[in-house]
């Protein structure tokens, strides 16, 4: 399942790759499964009315869900990207509402970040599909640069709307999946008030050396304050293999420096 080096070279050179109909014959599977994720958070806290974004911590809430990291598709893609001994971040699960303005999700230079993104609703140019800068993760080039510096607010520099921006337009049916480097500048402009996406967030294995970056990078990274780095569904259905892409962001997560004195959140299970 490993992707071919022209995939592997496009992504290299441009930032993103789409991979059409790579879970065509499981998405309805999938799709139910993110509901009862998306459905079981709203009783916590509170229902999404459309009027901002609901985000929650969706893979590792589930059993089911967190089972697509053993899946041959999701670890060919990755290790084909990032090495055999990647590490999984986590996941965010979205009823996004209206536009996402462009921005990239990282701006670390050393190693590789990537996201894999399923989108559960069919999206074009102008119900809110991605749209990405191609070349933008390339962060030393100057069009880079120049992009870093004006794409925040293209108003200011351009004269132009943020959905007015040439860029790439990544039209997607479920079933399809999205990859891009963190780096990668995207957005998305005239979706309505519940688009259904989740994502998986991995990065390469960092050197012993580089330890105490990637401590300082993780512990602020999760916004509700957790007792434990990944949920319980993932930690209690992982396999061996599994544990692998785990470890490291593990035993570096510290609880004491992460949450003080404030309450803890906690996932979910289903």
């Amino acid at each position: 399942m490993k992707l071919t080096q022209q995939q592997v070279d496009f992504f290299n050179v441009f930032g993103f790759l789409k991979l059409p109909g790579l879970f065509k014959d499981d998405i309805e599977t999938i799709t139910a499964h993110f509901e009862q994720v998306l459905q079981a958070y709203e009783k916590v806290m509170g229902i999404h009315d459309g009027t901002k974004r609901l985000m929650v911590p969706c893979v590792d809430s589930s059993y089911y869900l967190s089972s697509l990291l053993d899946d041959p598709r999701v670890l060919g893609a990755a290790s084909s990207l990032i090495g055999d001994d990647f590490n999984y971040w986590g996941s965010d699960g979205n009823y996004y509402t209206g536009d996402t303005p462009w921005h990239p999700d990282g701006t670390e230079p050393k190693y590789t970040h990537i996201k894999l993104a399923f989108y559960l609703d069919e999206l074009d140019g102008s119900n809110g599909a991605l749209r990405v800068m191609p070349g933008s993760h390339r962060e030393t080039d100057r069009y880079a640069l120049d992009l870093a510096r004006t794409l925040r607010n293209p108003e200011k520099h351009f004269g132009i709307a943020g959905s007015d921006i040439p860029a790439q337009v990544l039209d997607v049916t479920p079933g399809d999946l999205l990859i891009f480097n963190h780096r990668t500048f995207h957005s998305a402009w005239g979706g309505g008030s519940k688009r259904r996406m989740f994502t998986m967030n991995m990065c390469e294995r960092y050197k012993e050396e580089d330890i105490g970056f990637l401590r300082k990078m993780i512990l602020p990274h999760v916004g509700a304050n957790i007792s434990r780095y990944h949920g319980d569904a993932m930690l209690e259905s992982a396999t061996p293999e599994r544990m692998k892409h785990l470890e490291q962001f593990m035993h570096l997560w510290d609880w004491d420096a992460v949450t003080k004195d404030k309450p803890a959140f906690e996932y979910l299970k289903v």
